[in-house]
Order: C-alpha cells, then structure tokens, then sequence
C-alpha cells in the first residue's frame, strides 16, 4: 500500500508519519484490497481548546473512496479516531464484497 502525506499548516513530523503508517498497516493486515491512502494532517484555530487539530484520511479501495476525518485536541488522537472510523468503513465493505 502507497501512503501520502500532506500538511496544511502544520510542520511535517516523522513521528506522525510513523504513527499513522502503523495505525494503517495494521488495517492493511486486516484488509487486504486497500491499495492506497492519502493523509491529510491540518491546524486549525478553533475557540475549543478539544479540537483544532484535524487528521483526514482518503483510502482507495475497490468502489467508491473511502473517507474519515476527525478533530480533537492532539494528531496522536486525531489518528486513532479517524482509523477506527475508517476500520468500520472497511468492515462493512468487505461484508458487501462477501455477498455479491
């Protein structure tokens, strides 16, 4: 799986690139006609001190693309939101490949 990075307003970090790598592998292991991701890291000034900082995350699959995107306090956060979004997405996409 081919993964992207793109920061709008944010300082590109390794750590990030790491974390959201692995957080996507694992959902590769799980489904295996992912075949690329697009993550998209965004500050955003907000009058909550719980969100601002926002992870969107573009998965090609077979069918239509798949999105999540979520906003809290922290990327670290931010991540496991949108990909525990995305697993769910994932899981009823498969479910839809079984019974066809």
């Amino acid at each position: 799986m081919n993964i992207n990075f793109e920061y709008d307003d944010v300082k590109a970090s390794n750590r990030l690139e790491i974390m959201a790598a692995e957080k996507l592998d694992k959902l590769l292991d799980k489904f295996d006609f992912v075949v690329r991701a697009d993550v998209f890291f965004k500050k955003e000034n907000t009058s909550s001190p719980d969100t601002g900082m926002i992870c969107n995350i573009r998965l090609s699959a077979p069918g239509p693309r798949l999105f999540a995107e979520s906003s809290t306090a922290s990327f670290e956060a931010s991540i496991a939101s949108t990909v525990s979004d995305l697993d769910r997405q994932l899981q009823r996409r498969k479910a839809k490949m079984k019974t066809h």
